[in-house]
């Protein structure tokens, strides 16, 4: 059992560093997200350095006193980096592997040298899904949008039709499924159970994603029905590639850490004894640290190795796989410092508080919350992150099934309708040849359709489970 226990709760609610009342926090709050809003969408200014003076102002507004603001915002972001910043690392490091050995293309080449003109779409939904385990979405979109340019170039496809299934693929595994950073510093905040948000999320996404991807995508292509712009349709780089990996090596790889990660979840539901000698085990191999390790060391054999890939070679792959997660650790780091300083402040505790007498789900709640500081600040990661601040403790007196949905329903509304002040909106925009308003009909219902989805399958869930 790994929720959030009450006893943790008390220590990290009963002493608030301010004396202020539910009104004042109130505001506190909604100063706090407002100068995060400002200054990411009027004064552009990094994620990382708006959440740290969005969280000095949260606590000036709350009349807390600014060495203990700033104790509880570094307290935060360390906690959050040393929770979630080895695991970011790791699947980066599989992720960049995954790339540079082929494996990508291999997995690409595969499905859809068997797929058909009716099952292509389909085959693009699958191949996001897959590639988009172990991938940053920012980095899986970069890698999935010249694919999708190829296939409707060459295939005389409508460009919607295959790219709509493509993203919703990307964007479902970004929100849901963990080891994503989003979903991973939901679960740290709420004291969740991996596997078992794992196993829910993945339940959750393969619907949402059929949905939102190969369903949707025939009303989009009616929508914006454009062809693949001209000059943007890349060719296949010449491969200094001895070989390729194999995709069953390539596939088995990427669900490796997956699966371990599973078996933890399901010997966790059907032994459920500590002591036992082969839960002990999978709690070691499926706790995320030692599955993803295990999935880089198999990756470096099955996928760099594979493709002719030296120790050298090996050590430049892994070296440069560090380098685009540096702006997310900052930026996941300091949503954890912002969701510390608003549980020390004792936000959490008020909304627990209020919580008793409304008559609205706590995961309906979270859901509300995700939206709106997605819609205000753009970023999937900070709404997962400042969203499970505010919410996690209502996770006290959840059973272990409904933290994980909590978990998933603050991540489907960290999807929900993304726009103008969205980096992945632009990128979107840019690759296909659209303009706003056609990326508003695509891209943005596409998210729309995955947020809504996901939280009437978890409250399908909650009700079942």
């Amino acid at each position: 059992m790994t929720r959030l226990s009450v006893e943790m709760l008390a220590a990290d609610t009963a002493e608030p560093i301010t004396s202020a009342g539910h009104a004042q926090l109130g505001i506190a709050v909604l100063v706090g997200i407002a100068v995060i809003v400002l200054l990411i969408t009027k004064f552009k200014l990094h994620a990382f350095l708006s959440l740290t003076i969005g969280s000095l102002a949260l606590g000036a507004v709350a009349s807390a006193p600014l060495d203990k603001v700033i104790a509880s915002f570094t307290g935060g972001l360390g906690s959050t980096v040393a929770g979630v910043g080895v695991l970011i690392a790791l699947g980066a490091i599989l992720g960049k592997l995954l790339a540079d050995s082929g494996g990508a293309d291999q997995i690409v080449d595969t499905i859809l040298a068997k797929a058909s003109d009716r099952t292509m779409p389909w085959a693009m939904v699958l191949i996001a899904g897959i590639i988009g385990l172990p991938l940053f979405f920012e980095v899986g979109i970069v890698l999935m949008i010249p694919v999708v340019l190829l296939v409707a170039k060459r295939g005389n496809y409508s460009l919607m039709r295959v790219g709509i299934p493509a993203l919703a693929g990307l964007s479902v595994m970004h929100g849901l499924v963990p080891p994503h950073p989003g979903p991973l510093a939901a679960i740290s905040a709420v004291d969740a159970n991996l596997g078992v948000t794992l196993a829910l999320g993945v339940l959750i996404a393969v619907p949402t994603a059929i949905i939102a991807g190969p369903l949707f995508g025939r009303v989009a292509a009616r929508w914006v029905d454009i062809a693949p712009p001209e000059g943007l349709v890349p060719e296949r780089p010449s491969e200094d590639l001895k070989h390729r990996p194999s995709f069953a090596a390539t596939v088995s790889t990427v669900l490796l850490p997956v699966v371990l990660m599973l078996a933890k979840a399901l010997v966790d539901i059907v032994i459920d004894d500590p002591k036992n000698t082969v839960q002990r085990v999978t709690d070691v191999i499926g706790s995320p640290l030692i599955a993803l390790l295990a999935a880089v060391i198999v990756a470096m054999f099955t996928l760099g190795r594979a493709a002719g890939f030296r120790k050298d070679r090996l050590a430049i792959t892994v070296e440069k796989s560090f380098v685009p997660i540096a702006g997310i650790l900052l930026i996941v780091g300091a949503g954890g410092g912002f969701k510390q300083t608003l549980i020390d402040v004792g936000v959490g505790q008020m909304i627990l508080d209020f919580s008793e007498s409304w008559a609205v789900s706590p995961l309906l709640l979270a859901w509300l919350i995700a939206v709106g500081i997605r819609l205000a600040t753009g970023s999937a990661t900070v709404a997962t992150i400042s969203a499970a601040g505010l919410v996690a403790p209502l996770a006290a007196d959840m059973s272990t099934t409904h933290v994980a949905l909590l978990v998933l329903a603050v991540g489907a509304g960290s999807l929900f309708f993304s726009h103008v002040n969205d980096a992945g909106f632009w990128l979107v925009k840019e690759y296909f040849g659209m303009d706003v308003g056609q990326t508003i009909k695509t891209w943005s219902v596409m998210e729309t359709i995955i947020s809504v989805v996901s939280l009437v399958f978890v409250l399908l869930l909650s009700l079942i489970l």
